[in-house]
């Protein structure tokens, strides 16, 4: 009997299936319609969280496995979800496991590839079947796009933010609930770092107002802060601000960073080269200020503003708050 697709799943810090989540789930359906081969979903949490994540889950698929962990509270998530995987797809040989590409599932992944000694393809910007998975990625800086597929005809993939639009299935799908077995590996947690709450996740905001080398230091960053609240978006950056200490890594676009697709991306004071240009050239609309007209970015920008940010950008705020008014 071929293998099933999973989906393993997450929540988000609010405790809901997260948006990632949601479209490899939405992924995985579409890919186990192309194979003719089951789908199902896996997600890990303590008892009664995970029930309401399951069940978020269970609207893009008609299976989903309620993996209740006690020590999810307070052990890393990935090591625990692992865990879980191996107790309900280790028996089936043949499956294929697709992941989101976040902090969490990259260490799932990473878990999941020694425990079952099967092979990744990471950060799968798009992805196909034909005998098993196909993934498409960018390399070289997004300069060469590559095919790739494993030997046997299954492995483990994860997948960035944004490849499929989220949709859910014509019925909701049966969750099942179990335990997991034996003892939760023992971690010791040093620290944890969280951002200020209410602030907008990068991978998440519809519009994303960027700020580079440009900005000019901490300060700059205000004004970018300033322009993003007023459109009710999220603040991002180049990694020569996040290098410069400007601002934390956790806001980067680009190849070493986050993968975006907002809405609107507004890049002020950076030059667009291709490191950058990975994480944001799927938006639907670019706009950049620049007061280089040779900047990189103008050749890939809806539109491009000849100036100065600090001139530009409080000119904009004005007009869009005399549009409130």
């Amino acid at each position: 009997m071929p293998g099933t697709l999973w989906a393993i799943a997450e929540a988000g810090p609010d405790g809901h299936l997260t948006k990632l989540s949601a479209e490899v789930a939405t992924l995985v359906r579409g890919l186990g319609a192309a194979a003719g081969r089951d789908v199902a979903g896996l997600v890990t949490g303590t008892p009664g969280a995970v029930a309401a994540v399951a069940a978020e889950l269970a609207a893009y698929l008609p299976r989903v496995v309620a993996l209740e962990a006690a020590a999810a509270a307070t052990s890393p998530i990935a090591q625990l979800a692992a865990q879980g995987a191996v107790q309900a797809i280790g028996a089936d040989p043949d499956a294929s496991i697709f992941i989101g590409n976040s902090p969490d599932g990259r260490d799932t992944a990473g878990f999941l590839m020694a425990a079952l000694g099967v092979g990744v393809i990471s950060n799968a910007g798009g992805v196909a079947w034909n005998g098993g998975p196909v993934a498409e990625k960018g390399v070289f800086g997004g300069r060469l796009i590559t095919t790739s597929s494993f030997a046997d005809g299954h492995g483990i993939v994860t997948v960035p933010l944004g490849s499929v639009p989220a949709e859910e299935a014509a019925s909701a799908g049966v969750v099942e609930t179990i335990t997991l077995a034996g003892a939760a590996p023992t971690v010791t947690v040093l620290e944890r770092v969280s951002e200020a709450a209410g602030a907008v996740q990068i991978e998440e905001a519809k519009i994303i107002v960027s700020g580079g080398r440009g900005v000019g230091g901490p300060d700059g960053f205000a004004l970018v802060g300033l322009l993003a609240e007023t459109l009710g978006g999220a603040v991002a950056a180049s990694r020569a601000a996040v290098d410069a200490g400007w601002i934390p890594y956790a806001r980067q676009v680009g190849q070493t960073g986050k993968i975006v697709k907002p809405e609107v991306y507004i890049a002020l004071g950076i030059s667009g080269a291709v490191q950058h240009k990975v994480g944001m050239q799927g938006a639907h609309t670019i706009v950049a200020v620049n007061t280089d007209p040779d900047a990189p970015i103008a050749e890939f920008a809806d539109l491009f503003v000849v100036g100065n940010l600090f001139e530009v950008v409080p000119a904009l705020v004005a007009e869009l708050e005399s549009r409130k008014a």
